[in-house]
């Protein structure tokens, strides 16, 4: 059977947009059922690609960084409609989360934060939230760990988050010693720099951080931390949380505690799960600071696939910068590990005993381990708020 026989219908833009839209209102689940959504109704039923083609797609946003079934649904959109079809697309897919969680972060703001009575409630919900996260860790470094060179950038990348050091500097060194492991001289200097720069850059943050803390909430930074989120997102959306909280939490713009509740929000939604940047953005800076962060967060998703259109699919033969970005993501798990501890150390601190909130945490942990399905995150979430 030969491609020919696989093409998108002729349809008109505002068709278009409204058929992403109603993918975005059904997109619950998580990344794995929202690409098996897509590739039911495009590829099995309509037959817009062929199958082989979605995999190669598939494969290609795998390893690039962004939410996987927003691209696969710009970049869809662009198959039928040209560039002006890949944006509605993408529109289409993300404006129900978005909308959806912009209520979300009003009501919690205005009618939640700072009644006593939620707060054991939201509690729960955090101690869910942070088993999840360790779940998506695991799943991360399972995918992503292959061999034991992968391991140590990964606990490297752990000890120099704990330790201060700016996220950016053991992502390049990882990248950069992965690639040229077959070079131990190059690799060895790549680490001697890294070292003198996590010196240099642990100081370096910490006048950062008082001083931006210590002014008003700055809408460009909020587009940067989303940017930020967008370009780092390697492995899957809880990868973007370490970016997006240090340049939020870290700035003193809102508690550890409301975000985690902004992840459990991402969770129960029909959205990507990076839209708990929306709820961030919105927390830290009203419409304004939800608008600026989303936009950040989801400009690469839109930007690889409408700029890169026609070179996508040879990116997933390039040997050389599979190694670079498998070093990167290495460095990513490391982070995202980091920045779970700081959490639940955070999370600790917030509660008059250890144990009930330890067995709620395992409770969680056993839950999301062993059961796999679109509802099983909600109820785990409602389960912890239930529980607390």
């Amino acid at each position: 059977m030969t491609t020919d026989h696989y093409r998108p219908p002729s349809l008109s833009l505002p068709i278009l947009f409204l058929r992403f839209l109603r993918f975005g209102f059904l997109a619950f689940g998580g990344p794995v059922a929202q690409i098996a959504m897509v590739k039911q109704a495009l590829v099995e039923e309509e037959r817009w690609i062929s199958p082989a083609r979605f995999n190669r797609l598939l494969a290609v946003m795998q390893i690039l960084p962004g939410p996987e079934a927003h691209e696969l649904c710009v970049h869809l959109g662009m198959v039928a409609r040209g560039r002006i079809g890949g944006l509605l697309a993408g529109l289409g897919f993300m404006l129900p989360g978005f909308v959806l969680m912009l209520g979300a972060a009003w009501f919690y703001k205005d009618w939640i934060v700072g009644h006593s009575s939620m707060a054991p409630i939201f509690l729960g919900v955090q101690i869910a939230v942070l088993a999840i996260i360790l779940r998506a860790v695991q799943r991360i470094a399972t995918h992503i760990l292959e061999d034991r060179l992968l391991w140590g950038l990964a606990a490297a990348s752990l000890a120099a988050t704990l330790a201060g050091v700016p996220f950016w500097i053991p992502l390049i060194a990882a990248g950069l010693i992965y690639s040229f492991a077959a070079r131990p001289l190059i690799a060895a200097g790549v680490v001697a720099a890294a070292i003198a720069l996590a010196f240099l850059g642990a100081g370096q943050a910490v006048a950062v951080k008082i001083d931006v803390a210590a002014s008003e909430v700055g809408i460009i930074a909020l587009f940067v931390a989303g940017l930020k989120g967008g370009l780092l997102t390697f492995g899957g959306a809880y990868t973007a949380i370490p970016y997006v909280r240090t340049d939020t939490v870290g700035r003193g713009w809102l508690s550890d505690a409301s975000f985690l509740d902004g992840v459990a929000f991402a969770g129960m939604l029909p959205a990507p799960l990076v839209i708990f940047a929306t709820f961030a953005g919105y927390v830290a800076g009203g419409l304004p600071g939800a608008v600026a962060i989303t936009v950040g967060m989801f400009l690469p998703a839109f930007a690889f696939s409408m700029i890169f259109f026609e070179r996508l699919e040879a990116v997933a033969e390039n040997p050389a910068l599979h190694r670079m970005l498998a070093g990167v993501a290495t460095a990513v798990v490391g982070v995202i590990a980091a920045t779970l501890l700081q959490l639940g150390w955070s999370t600790a601190g917030r509660s008059t005993t250890l144990l009930w909130p330890g067995l709620l945490f395992c409770a969680s942990g056993l839950a999301v381990w062993r059961w796999k399905g679109k509802l099983v995150v909600p109820a785990i979430i409602f389960a912890g708020g239930f529980a607390g």
